[in-house]
């Protein structure tokens, strides 16, 4: 055993411990959390890169405590989403922390106050949305607390929204570069869980933080199991995921379209899932009362475009799914990320096929932007597509991305099923051959010198269509040369070549192309090792509505080794909650999230001392709750 370290921390240092125990109910710091926090007490700015559910918030939250309590004033936080502001405030105030927000869901009235505590100095930390904090107004009132010394960090979240780079670019984090410029010895710190490294370069540009210091933490999430299929009925491949893995639980599902959620939502609660749309196309209140329950209600799936979920701090979110590919692997991350903050195991799982492929590129080919964006855009999709296609550790590829080594995880559906490879060098050759035999032939018939991937694929396959008749395709060499292979293995062949940039699909219907870099592999050049095909998925899955009514609400709530008087003191612990948080009209997970009510469920601390040891219960939520919890602890 180590010996502990004799030097006694910084006075910095044991100031933040003690805010991290006694208000927040923490026994430790995780990673670099510390250095953070010390870094931006002591006056420095930082630029944070922490994966989601890493304890991003506490690297500004302890900080602001403690520069407030040195007199040294508030902190604004600036945050993208109302949803977040609202959640991270009710937090706070949990655990009896001053805080408030300042965004368009309060009343003249109710401004004006928060503005009278802002400016009085009650405040320890303010929330508001980039478009106000860069208002005249509220830089004059910023004016005025920072002559007083009123004026004491400023935390930038979501800082990836600055750069065009990103996944989720916001025009109006543009401004915030005016923060420094107007108040240079205010310290910043900007904080997000995905930048590559354009994007990373763009945050520090943009926001004058060449002088910050910058700490990059693992984006490991080993509690998330990563799995991504093949689309071969993805209504039946998403519902069998459900039923088999997560029925009762809290899940997103992520849509390309508003259409798609809409219909995806409406058909899972016909299959008895609870769940609710969300868009940007709903009404400001719609999606209120929808992201309300989502956050409140245990075992709802939300069903959502990317406009949702950014900031959600709901820990018990046990699935992320993607039924369309996203535009890279930063928003994979961000969204799937979602899944897990607890750090409880939690479910990544996507599917995709060649619509998703073709669409995605002529997306990025149709955008008037500029050449140079667009062939960045390019390679963040091929990056996406390497992982999606990949035979070997997904992890491994998804950190590598970010520039962090790390060995296979055996926690991903290529470690524990590895794929089968075919060598798939001649079915490639054919294909493309097709595709060339389809121009020539166009060219000396004036007619289409390009199809798309069902039309290709019938001519390979030897199928005599009428689509075949019309265009004499039953007369090319390559008509009925792939008849040895079933659709699906043509299918996932088309696929890879077109994520591999050997053939691209073109125009509106998607047709397909040889591009230069197929010639290598028509001269046999270049050998390829593609996936075989999983076998189709049909029917309901194998515990079907039945399984649904016996598994219930909640039921993947409690760890597997959670049984006998442990699970029914979790179980009691949890109604408990419910109870509290109906009362104070907040989440559940404010009051204490799962992992606390999971360790009292197993130390069942017997006095207030005991219950003040379990992580999570800082000073306030003890003399708030600590009576009624040993009374539930001791009946159950």
């Amino acid at each position: 055993m180590n010996a502990p370290d004799p030097t006694p921390p910084s006075p910095t240092v044991a100031a933040a411990r003690r805010v991290l125990a006694e208000v927040f109910g923490y026994g430790a710091f995780r990673g670099q959390q510390q250095d953070i926090v010390e870094q931006v007490i002591d006056g420095g700015d930082a630029l944070v890169l922490m994966p989601t559910g890493g304890g991003k918030s506490l690297c500004y939250q302890i900080p602001a405590i403690v520069r407030h309590g040195g007199g040294q004033g508030v902190t604004v936080v600036v945050s993208p989403l109302i949803a977040l502001m609202q959640d991270q405030v009710g937090a706070l105030d949990e655990v009896g922390v001053p805080a408030a927000f300042l965004n368009s869901s309060l009343g003249a009235q109710e401004a004006s106050a928060v503005e009278r505590d802002l400016l009085a100095g009650r405040l320890t930390l303010l929330y508001v949305a980039p478009e106000r904090l860069l208002t005249p107004r509220f830089l004059a009132m910023m004016e005025s607390l920072h002559e007083r010394g009123l004026l004491g960090l400023f935390a930038i979240d979501e800082a990836h929204c600055v750069s065009q780079w990103g996944h989720d670019f916001r025009e109006e984090y543009l401004g915030l570069s005016a923060l420094h410029e107007r108040f240079p010895a205010v310290p910043r710190i900007a904080l997000t869980a995905t930048a590559d490294d354009h994007t990373r370069a763009d945050i520090v540009e943009r926001l004058q933080l060449q002088d910050a210091r910058l700490f990059v933490s693992s984006f490991d999430r080993p509690n998330i199991r990563y799995t991504i299929v093949e689309r071969d009925n993805a209504r039946t491949q998403l519902l069998r995921f459900i039923r088999d893995e997560h029925e009762g639980d809290a899940g997103v599902i992520y849509c390309g379209s508003r259409k798609k959620v809409e219909e995806t939502a409406a058909w899972l609660q016909d299959e008895g899932v609870p769940a609710l749309p969300y868009h940007a196309g709903l009404d400001a209140g719609t999606r209120k009362y929808h992201q309300d329950r989502f956050l409140r209600e245990e075992g709802l799936v939300m069903v959502a475009t990317i406009a949702f979920g950014m900031g959600i701090d709901k820990p018990d979110v046990r699935f992320v799914a993607h039924l369309d590919l996203p535009k890279n692997i930063e928003g994979y991350y961000q969204e799937t990320g979602r899944a897990g903050r607890d750090g409880q195991p939690a479910d990544a799982w996507m599917t995709y096929g060649l619509a998703d492929v073709v669409h995605q590129r002529r997306m990025i080919d149709d955008s008037p932007a500029a050449d140079e964006f667009k062939r960045v855009q390019r390679g963040k999709l091929d990056a996406l597509l390497a992982l999606a296609e990949a035979h070997d550790c997904r992890r491994v590829r998804l950190l590598a991305y970010f520039g962090e080594a790390s060995g296979p995880c055996g926690n991903c559906d290529n470690c524990l099923h590895p794929p089968t490879t075919w060598d798939s060098t001649d079915a490639a050759r054919k294909a493309l051959s097709c595709i060339y035999r389809f121009a020539q032939h166009g060219r000396e018939t004036q007619g289409p010198r390009s199809f798309g991937a069902v039309h290709l694929i019938d001519v390979l396959r030897g199928k005599p269509t009428d689509k075949v008749g019309q265009y004499g395709h039953a007369g090319l060499s390559t008509f009925g040369i792939g008849a040895d292979l079933p659709e699906a293995q043509w299918r996932a062949v088309l696929r890879q070549l077109v994520a591999l940039g050997h053939v691209v699909a073109e125009g509106e219907y998607g047709t397909l192309a040889l591009t230069d870099a197929a010639r290598a592999v028509l001269r046999g050049e270049v050998r390829l090792q593609m996936r075989v095909p999983a076998a189709p998925v049909r029917g309901r899955s194998k515990r079907g509505r039945a399984g649904a009514d016996a598994a219930g609400k909640g039921a993947r709530s409690a760890p597997a080794d959670l049984v006998g008087p442990q699970l029914e003191r979790f179980e009691a612990l949890r109604a408990w909650r419910s109870g509290v948080a109906r009362e104070h009209n907040i989440p559940a997970y404010l009051v204490f999230n799962d992992a606390t009510l999971v360790e009292m469920a197993r130390r069942q601390p017997g006095t207030l001392d005991e219950l003040g040891q379990v992580s999570g219960v800082g000073g306030r939520k003890l003399a708030a709750y600590g009576d009624a919890l040993l009374e539930v602890l001791g009946s159950s």
